[in-house]
């Protein structure tokens, strides 16, 4: 694209252009470019030369063809939109290659290219149409015969003009300047990848182009909040890694672009002169793109032991919850940590008596709540105040979290010692104390059983 030519144009805008006649030099001095071997009927002389015009020490390019060539003397001032010769405003795919042209070519060195731009300049602003003609007398109303210099410039003009044209149509305005944010969610302190876009008006990329870039929210891997990008050189967007430092990490980009439609400048003391082009201007694209970032999630990992012995606990049912012990706690992408049935998530501890819930958002406090009691620690187990853990969560770190579980209290066993100390059990006797309506009723007919018998005896003695 020679960017370093496109830089220079800002030299030759300075122009701005003068009201005020600078010291006079000669009436249409030739600048950059070459005859034609031939003057079209009815032109003013002079009108065959194809090139630039020294006005006031600068390159400059003029339209309304077949008038004078711009005069030192006369000043000149910035005017509306650069017409045709019949006042028409120009298409505005012509319109865009005559400013993509003069951005590109107004400082060429090269008499071919100057000449070329020349030819464009007048087939494209000075065509027939209703009263500006090839047969006219008048030059204000004379068109541009294309054809007719076409056939007596040089063939190395013609060829250049071929190239050029095409060089307009492949890379001419309006560009469009665009900035994307990656599609996946990022997390404060950690690297991602954001791209920015220089279109042609075919869609296709800009080569080469610099873009430069200011940063919201993040930074450069060197801290810096800006600089300069290029796309590449198939007109590839320009990738920039940035590491989010906030919750909204945002990109401001600015390119430069050719303007949609060159300006003309125009004579102050006099009509019947040439107006000029100088450049085609560049306008100032922005573009942006911003997203959400958040800090590394988080896991909670909670281990269930017994108070006495230390050992885990496998199998209790614990429910994560938010710091109320009631609210579910929050995921990393802040839906409710919940199961099937819509309540917070109940978990059991595995047979190493931990359980572990990862992907949860930072920072928050977690509790993690005691279900039910295990089997053999029912004892102190409080329905209305559950055993509990709870912690804050840290970007990025796993909050370690213990539960203890007080056994139920053992049944003591009644022994019966043998020998003299009794310190040696011999035998082990539980004793019911319950009675049975049954045993009852047994035990007394016996007994008055054994009356009933002794009365017997005693009354046979006698």
């Amino acid at each position: 694209m020679g960017w370093k030519r496109l830089a220079a144009v800002a030299m030759v805008s300075g122009l701005a252009l003068l009201t005020v006649p600078a010291t006079a030099t000669a009436v249409g001095v030739k600048g950059i470019g070459h005859n034609a071997s031939g003057l079209q009927p009815n032109a003013t002389p002079g009108s065959e030369w194809h090139g630039s015009y020294v006005w006031q020490g600068k390159h400059v390019w003029c339209v309304q063809y077949a008038l004078p060539a711009p005069d030192s003397n006369v000043g000149y001032q910035e005017g509306d939109e650069l017409k045709t010769k019949a006042g028409k405003s120009l298409a505005p795919d012509i319109a865009a290659n005559i400013s993509y042209l003069l951005l590109r070519y107004s400082t060429t060195q090269s008499p071919d290219e100057a000449a070329a731009l020349a030819h464009l300049l007048h087939t494209w602003t000075s065509v027939v149409d209703g009263p500006v003609r090839l047969d006219t007398t008048d030059p204000k109303l004379l068109a541009y015969d294309s054809a007719f210099y076409a056939a007596r410039l040089p063939q190395s003009v013609m060829d250049t003009v071929a190239r050029i044209k095409a060089d307009a149509e492949a890379n001419r305005g309006p560009w469009k300047l665009t900035a994307t944010a990656p599609k996946e969610p990022l997390i404060i302190g950690a690297e991602s990848t954001w791209t920015t876009s220089l279109l042609k008006a075919n869609d296709k990329g800009v080569t080469n182009a610099p873009i430069a870039f200011t940063l919201t929210d993040a930074k450069l891997a060197d801290g810096s909040t800006s600089g300069t990008v290029k796309t590449g050189a198939d007109g590839s967007p320009a990738a920039i890694k940035l590491v989010a430092t906030g919750p909204k990490p945002a990109i401001a980009v600015t390119a430069d672009s050719p303007a949609d439609r060159p300006v003309v400048h125009f004579p102050i003391q006099t009509e019947n002169m040439q107006r000029m082009v100088t450049t085609g201007g560049e306008k100032k694209l922005n573009a942006g793109a911003n997203t959400t970032a958040k800090t590394a999630p988080g896991a909670v990992k909670i281990t269930k032991i017994d108070s006495e012995t230390k050992k885990a606990i496998p199998g209790v049912a614990l429910r994560v919850t938010a710091k109320d012990q009631t609210k579910a706690a929050k995921k990393q992408d802040d839906t409710d940590l919940v199961g099937t049935d819509g309540k917070p998530l109940v978990l059991q501890t595995g047979p190493d008596g931990t359980v572990e819930v990862p992907d949860l958002r930072t920072p928050q406090e977690i509790c993690l709540v005691e279900v039910s009691a295990p089997k053999g620690y029912e004892e102190f187990f409080d329905p209305k105040a559950p055993p509990s853990a709870c912690g804050t969560l840290a970007a990025g770190q796993t909050l370690a979290l213990e539960l203890v579980n007080k056994p139920n209290t053992p049944v003591v066993p009644s022994t019966i010692p043998a020998g003299a100390d009794g310190r040696t059990p011999v035998a082990t006797a539980s004793f019911d104390t319950q009675l049975r309506p049954g045993l009852m009723l047994a035990v007394g007919g016996l007994v008055l059983l054994g009356a009933a018998l002794a009365g017997f005896l005693v009354w046979r003695r006698q």
